[in-house]
């Protein structure tokens, strides 16, 4: 079995935990990840939550907290093991989390939630390695021929979300809502892994290929590798461990979640997305909540007609007060039935690779 190889580093296992924010993927569970063989990554949305002045200056607070949220991680996993964070390019203050990440000798950026057209141009003369996350064979195309053609600069990694991910999708209503125009994860991955061939083949860069999106056990893992990938980036069942970042109770709303709870959402600033369909959400639909603070989180955020805020959502969701939380799962997220370790997790995700 290959790990996934960044820069001179290279995985044990083909396994990415994705980045969730805010603060579900922070230094316990990235660093513990690597630790045991995979590629541990940290999300930055609002990373800097639990810092005293997050609420008077929230921009000051996150980038604080990158170095912080780093260096633990690195002290749980070890130098040699790889360490990536997950950026997205729809943040506000995208370039300065960038460089931030960079200043820190991050091994990894997967960018997405947005198309990453610069993110090149912050890595230049680092040992940084960056990968977009696309959604289509299309959008893989724009990414790279444009970083190409402006900065000269190969991807160092492709990052495939299909429709069954959680969080926020890169897909259309009517795609994700439609089982005749849904798209398939596995159909992506060939067409973008066949173009990634001949992108090596012109450049002799190898670049890996991930899929991502409702990957559950061995299974699915063996069947994306036959496609050609080098390796998943799973997240929701990441979060059912001990060594997750979130509070106890958010980790038991996935526990107690069914097949019926997981619905496709507008998020608050426009983008549709995957989560518990709760009290919270359902109130909201009707009723706009009161947002007394805005956080100056995403671009395309209208504080004013926007239903509720997305980032105090998130954050309750993280601390455990479900009861006013914006909850985001993946498509399986109803067959968690208990937490358990990152070891224990990842020798059963393992167990059936060859």
């Amino acid at each position: 079995m290959k790990g996934i190889k960044v820069g001179n580093k290279e995985s044990k296992y083909p396994i990415i935990q994705g980045g969730m924010g805010v603060g579900v993927s922070l230094h316990r569970l990235a660093g513990n990840v690597s630790k045991e063989g995979g590629i541990g990554i940290i999300s930055t949305a609002d990373i800097g939550y639990q810092e005293e002045d997050f609420n008077k200056n929230p921009m000051q607070a996150n980038l604080r907290a990158i170095g912080k949220e780093i260096k633990k991680a690195r002290e749980i996993a070890g130098n040699d093991k790889i360490l990536g964070v997950n950026i997205m390019v729809a943040l506000k203050n995208y370039a300065e989390i960038v460089k931030e990440c960079v200043k820190q000798k991050i091994d990894l950026i997967i960018s997405g939630a947005g198309i990453p057209k610069d993110l090149p141009e912050y890595v230049k003369g680092t040992t940084t390695k960056i990968a977009p996350i696309v959604s289509s064979l299309r959008c893989c195309k724009l990414i790279v021929k444009h970083w190409m053609t402006k900065y000269n600069y190969v991807p160092d990694m492709i990052v495939i979300e299909g429709p069954e991910a959680g969080g926020h999708l890169g897909f259309k209503e009517e795609e994700l809502f439609s089982e005749e125009n849904n798209p398939k994860l596995e159909d992506i991955t060939v067409d973008v892994v066949n173009y990634i061939k001949e992108i090596e083949k012109d450049t002799g860069k190898k670049i890996p290929v991930i899929s991502a999106g409702g990957i559950w056990d061995s299974k699915d893992i063996k069947k994306f590798l036959g496609l050609g990938a080098s390796g998943v980036q799973m997240a929701t069942r990441f979060v059912a461990t001990k060594e997750c970042d979130a509070d106890k109770r958010f980790k038991e709303a996935y526990i107690n979640a069914k097949k019926e709870d997981i619905k496709i959402i507008k998020s608050p600033v426009g983008m549709p997305g995957r989560a518990i369909y709760n009290k919270f959400i359902k109130n909201t639909e009707n009723v706009k909540d009161n947002i007394i603070k805005c956080y100056n989180c995403i671009k395309t955020c209208d504080v004013k007609n926007t239903p509720y805020c997305i980032t105090k959502a998130l954050v309750n969701a993280v601390k455990g007060n479900i009861k006013e939380a914006l909850i985001f799962c993946g498509s399986n997220v109803d067959k968690v039935k208990e937490i358990v370790s990152v070891h224990d997790l990842i020798n059963e995700l393992v167990c059936d690779i060859s």
